[in-house]
């Protein structure tokens, strides 16, 4: 079976319109992970206990996949499920140097929260936050910076990495560092952004077909 997850903010709807129609010879499973599309949390999580969750998930379905694959944090909890084949695309995990106007809006939060000032604080919070639970907001920031390296390194998956060349939320370079901490994998970088893999499906499809038949 393959199994897909979708990215922060997102959910399993964008997953489908993407792969449904591919890869036929695999049992398809999509799932909204909690706090999203239709899927409800009232914990604080980790990157780990989501992947956790979707552990059970798949033990209640009396389902091991073969494939796992992740779009930006869902790349993270894929590669933690350790599955033969692991799919990445534009997966989150490698930290990034952020921008000085983010740095600056940082800091100011850390200066305002003390002193209550939500109203003021809603005006600097990451547009990948709004609009949130105080649950999701901080199980936002416990994944947002989150270093995986050390995961990406002990992976033992046959990994495929598929990246957008004008990522901004996850850039090429990040991509390429995964390449290089996952010991079995291959890089693919494609046209377009964040969402490359709307456009860029039939040759995912074809390369995880090719790539993915002889591991188990």
């Amino acid at each position: 079976s393959l199994l897909v997850l979708h990215g922060w903010g997102s959910n399993k709807e964008i997953m489908k319109q993407a792969f449904a129609k591919t890869l036929p010879q695999y049992k398809h499973i999509y799932l909204d992970m909690p706090g999203f599309g239709k899927s409800n949390n009232e914990m604080i999580l980790t990157t780990e206990e989501y992947a956790q969750i979707v552990q059970r998930f798949l033990d209640t379905l009396e389902t091991k996949p073969l494939i796992a694959m992740g779009h930006s944090f869902g790349g993270k909890v894929a590669t933690l499920l350790g599955t033969p084949c692991l799919v990445l695309l534009s997966s989150a995990g490698i930290v990034t140097v952020k921008p000085w106007s983010i740095k600056l809006k940082i800091a100011t939060v850390k200066l305002l929260k003390p002193l209550g000032m939500k109203k003021i604080r809603s005006l600097f919070v990451a547009p990948d936050a709004q609009g949130m639970s105080h649950e999701m907001y901080e199980t936002f920031k416990n994944v947002v910076d989150e270093d995986f390296e050390a995961n990406f390194a002990k992976s033992n998956s046959k990994a495929l990495c598929f990246w957008g060349k004008e990522d901004t939320a996850t850039p090429l370079y990040t991509g390429e560092k995964i390449h290089t901490l996952i010991k079995n994998s291959t890089f693919y970088p494609l046209d377009g952004d964040h969402f490359f893999f709307l456009k860029h499906k039939d040759f995912i499809a074809k390369t995880i077909t090719e790539q993915c038949k002889g591991t188990h």
